[in-house]
């Protein structure tokens, strides 16, 4: 199970996620990302409540990177260390601003 809240800020919404977020609960996250991002200029994902990810979890941070490029900036924030060993596995590191 996943639960999302969102915050938004002018042209910055947060994305405030606790759960899992994996191949049932990865759709959810998705199409609000979709219905979201028109017009957004900053975008920070709070992982502090998210237990666990899955590829599909990946795969919308992806997409969520891709859409904020050149329009603003994407952060991910509050990543536990379950999740960090995932990213840096799987080179999300490298490509997230993690903070």
């Amino acid at each position: 199970m996943l639960n999302i809240k969102t915050k938004t800020e002018g042209a910055a919404l947060t994305v405030i996620l606790a759960g899992r977020l994996d191949t049932t609960t990865a759709p959810q996250l998705e199409k609000l990302l979709k219905e979201e991002l028109d017009g957004l200029e900053d975008l920070t994902i709070d992982m502090a409540e998210l237990d666990y990810i899955s590829s599909a979890g990946l795969r919308v941070l992806l997409f969520a990177r891709k859409a904020m490029d050149g329009k603003g900036s994407l952060r991910v924030t509050h990543v536990n260390e379950t999740i960090m060993e995932i990213f840096e596995v799987t080179g999300f590191a490298d490509i997230l601003t993690i903070e």
